[in-house]
């Protein structure tokens, strides 16, 4: 039996690491991650997960774990920035309001799926125009859903979160050990 981990997000394998699980091999799914017209953000982030654990290629008896986090201002899906004006925007919007940051997680064993989506709901603070400059220009808003990782700078702008801060960055741990257990891998060994 090998671990899969069908992610190439380097926090993912840093908080695998964290409870330590270091997945056997490493391979991206390939996937038109578009949301679909008024897709909600819970059902859009629960079908990445799942259309990425199916795109990965494995052995029947391999173990293959896929994610993907989504942040939602209300109804509104806020990806991955595609630049700092964009980035500015969803930040702008985030200032001062609280809302969701979801993560789906997905784990395949031959052809049975195990599931979880975890939602958080955090709270970013006013931004003074400095604070946000200086947040775009460290560029650590890139490849990152709603142009921040509560992991880096970001997390001097975060006063409260209400759930799964590992869920925020990326994979909520305490819910993917329980989905690799079920699947039969041994998490504690």
């Amino acid at each position: 039996m090998r671990l899969v981990l069908g992610s190439a997000s380097p926090r993912r394998l840093e908080l695998l690491a964290q409870i330590g699980i270091v997945p056997d091999d490493i391979r991206p799914a390939d996937i038109d991650e578009t949301p679909g017209v008024r897709e909600l953000p819970r059902p859009y982030c629960a079908r990445m997960a799942d259309e990425k654990v199916a795109a990965v290629q494995a052995g029947a008896d391999d173990i293959v774990l896929s994610a993907d986090t989504t942040v939602a201002l209300g109804r509104r899906i806020l990806g991955k920035p595609a630049d700092a004006g964009e980035a500015a925007r969803f930040l702008t919007a985030l200032a001062g309001r609280r809302h969701s940051v979801i993560t789906a997680v997905a784990v395949r064993r031959g052809d049975r799926i195990w599931r979880r989506v975890v939602t958080t709901a955090v709270k970013l603070k006013r931004l003074s125009d400095d604070e946000l400059n200086a947040y775009l220009h460290s560029g650590e808003w890139r490849g990152k859903a709603g142009g921040y990782g509560i992991q880096g700078l970001a997390g001097a702008l975060v006063p409260w979160i209400s759930g799964s801060f590992t869920g925020v960055v990326g994979l909520p741990l305490a819910e993917t050990a329980q989905l690799l257990q079920a699947a039969g891998y041994r998490v504690h060994r």
